[in-house]
C-alpha cells in the first residue's frame, strides 16, 4: 500500500483497493530486508523510508520515526508524480536548446518524491522602534515656490507572534533550494502518521533543532524589521534612532514537508530539479545542447544565406 496525493488515502497500486493502513517495517541501520521479496536494501545514515531496488516495495524504517525522531507534523504529498511531470514539461517547452531526452518519459519517470525533515520554529516578539520621520509639502504662490518640513517623532511598539518558520534539517538537499520552495500552506499540516510515508522517500532529522535556529531567526528577524518599517510608512524619510527585537519566548516543531526531486545528467554534470509536493512550485533551470544552438544557428545562418543568393536574381527577374 501507498500513499496517493490524488485519493488523499492509503492505494494499493496493483488491485486497486484503499484504506489499508498495513505496514512494513524494516530494522537494520545499514541493511534492511525487504518483507515483501527477502532482499537486502541499502540505507544510508539518515534514510527513514526508501524502496526496494528488486521488487519495488516501500520500506519505513520504524526505528528513525520513533522516540527522538518521531516527526509531530507531516504535510502529505498533494501533487503525484504524473501532475508533477506535466507542470516541468509545461515550464520547459519553450527552451528550444534542452537535450532531447530531457523531458522524455524515460528520464522524468525517475522523479522521486521525498519528504524532507524540517524544524518549524514559533517566536513571540516584542519589537520596538525609536526614530524621527519627515514630511515635506511643496506649494507655489504668484512668483515663489514654498517648501514646508514637518519633523515628527516615531515610536512603535509591537507584539508579533511569528509560527512555523521553517528551516530544512537535510544535509542533501541545498538550503538556498529548500528556501525557495517556500511558502507551504501550513494549514494543510497534520499529526504525523507513518502511512503518509508510504510510496516515497524520507529522511530523519540530521541535524537538531539549535542547530538550525539561527536560519530561523534570521528569517524571523527579516520578517519582524519588514513589519516594523510598514508600521511606519507614509513618511517622506525616516532616520532610524533605535530598534530593537526581543524574543519572549520560542520553541520548535519537527515536521516532514513534501518536495518531488528530478536529478537530470547531461554530459557529466549533474541537473538537479526541485518541485514543491503540495504548490507545485519548480526550482531548477534546464541544461543547454551545445548541438542543439549550433545547429539552431547554422540552419538560421543558411536561410540568410539563400536570401542574400536569391534577392539579386529576382530583383532581375522583376
Amino acid at each position: 500500500m501507498v500513499y496517493s496525493p490524488e485519493k488523499h488515502t492509503m492505494f494499493c497500486p496493483f488491485c486497486e483497493s484503499e484504506k489499508s493502513e498495513e505496514l512494513a517495517n524494516g530494522t537494520s541501520p545499514e541493511m534492511a530486508v525487504c518483507p515483501n521479496c527477502g532482499g537486502e536494501v541499502p540505507v544510508e545514515e539518515h534514510t527513514s523510508a526508501t524502496q526496494c531496488p528488486y521488487c519495488d516495495s516501500y520500506l519505513i524504517l520504524n526505528e528513525r520515526v520513533e522516540g527522538e525522531y518521531t516527526p509531530k507534523l507531516i504535510l502529505p504529498f498533494q501533487l503525484g508524480k504524473e501532475t508533477c511531470k506535466k507542470s516541468i514539461r509545461e515550464k520547459f517547452k519553450k527552451n528550444l536548446f534542452a537535450p532531447t531526452d530531457f523531458l522524455s518519459e524515460v528520464r522524468l519517470n525517475g522523479m522521486q518524491g521525498v519528504y524532507v525533515p524540517y524544524w518549524l520554529y514559533n517566536y513571540n516578539t516584542h519589537c520596538s522602534f525609536r526614530g524621527e520621520g519627515t514630511k515635506v509639502r511643496s506649494w507655489r504662490s504668484g512668483n515663489m515656490e514654498y517648501t514646508e518640513t514637518s519633523y515628527y517623532a516615531v515610536n512603535r511598539d509591537l507584539d508579533i507572534g511569528f509560527d512555523k518558520i521553517p528551516a530544512d534539517a537535510s544535509e542533501a538537499m541545498p538550503d538556498h533550494v529548500m528556501d525557495l520552495m517556500e511558502p507551504y500552506n501550513y494549514g494543510q499540516l497534520i499529526d504525523f502518521k507513518p502511512e503518509y510515508m508510504s510510496g516515497f522517500y524520507a529522511e530523519k532529522y540530521n541535524m537538531p533543532s539549535d542547530a538550525m535556529e539561527p536560519r530561523a531567526r534570521k528569517k524571523m528577524n527579516e520578517d519582524a524589521q519588514a513589519l516594523l518599517k510598514e508600521s511606519y510608512a507614509g513618511y517622506s524619510s525616516v532616520k532610524v534612532i533605535s530598534q530593537d527585537i526581543q524574543i519572549l519566548d520560542s520553541d520548535a516543531s519537527y515536521g516532514l514537508l513534501p518536495v518531488w526531486k528530478y536529478m537530470y545528467t547531461y554530459n557529466g554534470q549533474e541537473y538537479p530539479f526541485y518541485v514543491n509536493g503540495q504548490t507545485g512550485k519548480i526550482v531548477g533551470e534546464a541544461p543547454t545542447s551545445k548541438k542543439k544552438a549550433l545547429a539552431y544557428i547554422g540552419t538560421l545562418w543558411g536561410c540568410l544565406m539563400a536570401i542574400l543568393i536569391m534577392a539579386p536574381l529576382l530583383v532581375s527577374w522583376l
